[in-house]
């Protein structure tokens, strides 16, 4: 399976990351990213998607703030480590659509859900980018001590 997360994501090279879990269909990047490992997190309107209520419903980069600032993130500068900031970092593509979110790990690692494939770890925030993630469009962070991890 390292050689298939290889070949989508390019930038991550061997010992730069790890896979973390099994695959798992329940739920996506969005939601492992907001702590849910029960559901699969997206906008649309689809009675198989969940989204927070009262957020806006838009494959927007602002309606994945919205939607994040829910669970106590508001938008920050960079995905520098801070102690004690938790991070998430939105991926969109050229046209500015959302397509990704990884969460900042206490370590200053990243963590990513590769669609319905694991988990994984990576040193890097980028080294999901490119290719069908696009780039970093937003970080936004809270205090850890909000986490529910």
């Amino acid at each position: 399976m390292i050689e298939t997360i290889q070949q989508l994501f390019p930038r991550l090279r061997e010992g730069e990351f790890k896979i973390t879990s099994q695959r798992d269909t329940r739920y996506n990047c969005v939601a492992w990213a907001a702590g849910d490992v029960r559901r699969w997190w997206w906008p649309a309107e689809s009675p198989l998607a969940f989204w927070p209520p009262k957020v806006k419903r838009g494959e927007s980069i602002s309606s994945f703030i919205d939607a994040f600032g829910t669970l106590g993130y508001e938008l920050t500068g960079s995905g520098h480590h801070e102690e004690g900031i938790e991070k998430v970092a939105i991926f969109a593509s050229a046209d500015r659509v959302p397509t990704h979110i990884a969460r900042q790990l206490a370590d200053g690692s990243w963590t990513s859900k590769i669609g319905c494939l694991e988990d994984i770890a990576h040193i890097e925030v980028d080294g999901v980018g490119g290719s069908d993630y696009g780039e970093v469009a937003a970080f936004l962070g809270r205090h850890r001590s909000t986490s529910i991890f």
